[in-house]
């Protein structure tokens, strides 16, 4: 007779136990050669919902007093748009989602005679999740201004750019005379995680740009790396960017658990 941890019964429970950890659609189980009705509806309602997190437009009239209430110390906030005029174009031209169209540039270099001299510019753009930033970018700038407000930070306007990508905080903080921006944006959805948000850092922002020059801090939401240890991390590399003047491929996270958790326990990693 053949051990009991081999039979079927068995490995579908230790299977079963496994989904605690995560997400992934895992021991799903099966009715003859198909999945169970609910997980094929789970994985439709999924999919759904990682449709309508790329095409559902960002509601800034709501977004716009949520992040003024969160970032309150850098005055009223901007409402900019990408040189992507709707949806459409932005998704099938990633180029323009990069650049702002001309009324923005002309409003950032109209302010204070064309430049704002500024430590730090926050940029808030839709991305390919308008409803990653609608849930997750005002909760965690609050939770950074914690970190920040009592340091010397000289803040630019909180910017909102609709259609925008990541290199769009290039020209926002060029334009604002940023030393540093901070783009959030809303990451490509997945179907375990379509309201993933991601933070990008770029030192001395200008048009042109590629992505070793920034530093990535990515799937920010309540079920993946939640709001208190992101800004700990994200102000860690804020402060070790002012005093080395770089971000990038040069700038590494050096901080460990112990520095950015709360508690005396360690993360709990399943081998």
């Amino acid at each position: 007779m053949s051990d009991s941890t081999d039979t079927p019964a068995a490995n579908a429970s230790a299977w079963q136990a496994l989904r605690q950890f995560t997400d992934a659609r895992i021991a799903l189980g099966a009715t003859g050669i198909s999945q169970p009705t609910g997980a094929q509806l789970d994985f439709q309602l999924a999919h759904a919902r990682a449709r309508d997190a790329v095409h559902v437009p960002l509601d800034t009239d709501a977004l716009m007093p949520a992040l003024q209430a969160a970032w309150p110390d850098a005055g009223p906030a901007l409402l900019l748009h990408s040189a992507a005029e709707n949806r459409n174009v932005y998704l099938q031209r990633p180029d323009l989602g990069r650049r702002l169209d001309a009324p923005s540039r002309a409003a950032l270099a109209g302010m204070d005679g064309g430049k704002r001299h500024c430590d730090l510019g926050i940029v808030v753009a839709d991305g390919l999740s308008s409803s990653a930033i609608a849930q997750n970018a005002a909760p965690f700038l609050a939770t950074l201004r914690a970190r920040v407000a009592e340091e010397s930070w000289t803040l630019a306007p909180l910017a909102i750019v609709q259609q925008g990508r990541v290199a769009v905080g290039d020209e926002v903080g060029e334009l604002l005379g940023a030393k540093i921006v901070v783009v959030l944006v809303g990451e490509r959805p997945g179907l375990s995680a379509p309201d993933s948000m991601g933070i990008y850092m770029t030192w001395a922002p200008r048009v042109g740009l590629t992505d070793e020059r920034r530093n990535c801090i990515s799937n920010v939401r309540p079920a993946g790396l939640g709001y208190a240890e992101a800004a700990a991390r994200l102000h860690y590399l804020l402060r070790q960017a002012r005093a080395r003047q770089l971000t990038g491929v040069a700038l590494k996270d050096e901080t460990t658990d112990a520095d950015v958790l709360p508690g005396p326990s360690a993360r709990v990693f399943l081998l």
